[in-house]
């Protein structure tokens, strides 16, 4: 498989940010016609991805989010999302359901399960101090005819 597309978005851990990843990663798959499904997925999982490194990762801190998109010549997806923030201690116990690391905090912890649900799979790889990349992966349909300009 060869790499036909590429971003790279670099942005503030603020939370209205949140939004404009979602944007960006619908702007980057439009071209394909996906599924309403597949980008409602990818939507989503994004959103989950980018909420934690501006909640967890950097926590009420000012820092950096990236997001890096590459699509395939089969169609498949891989997002990171990337942040330099405080790490994660325990991953495991970070990827159970139901468990967050803001006490007091209006969170359901269920964020990693939500874009395991949502993609093909996911890769957390996270250093204490030095932060954490979260790779989303999906299959996009293949052979689906191109949307016509009006």
């Amino acid at each position: 498989m060869s790499i036909v597309n590429e971003i790279k978005v670099d942005f503030l851990s603020v939370p209205e940010n949140e939004g404009f990843a979602r944007l960006t990663i619908s702007a980057f798959l439009l071209p394909l016609n996906p599924t309403m499904s597949e980008l409602s997925d990818v939507k989503t999982a994004v959103s989950e991805a980018v909420t934690n490194a501006i909640i967890h990762g950097y926590q009420g801190k000012l820092g950096t989010v990236r997001m890096r998109a590459t699509l395939t010549d089969k169609r498949f997806l891989t997002v990171d999302i990337t942040d330099n923030g405080v790490g994660i201690p325990d991953l495991k116990q970070a990827m159970q359901p139901f468990w967050t690391s803001v006490d007091g905090f209006e969170r359901s912890g269920m964020g990693f399960t939500v874009m395991e649900s949502f993609m093909d799979s996911i890769d957390v790889a996270s250093k204490v101090g030095s932060g954490t990349t979260v790779r989303l992966y999906k299959q996009l349909e293949s052979g689906r005819p191109a949307a016509k300009e009006a």
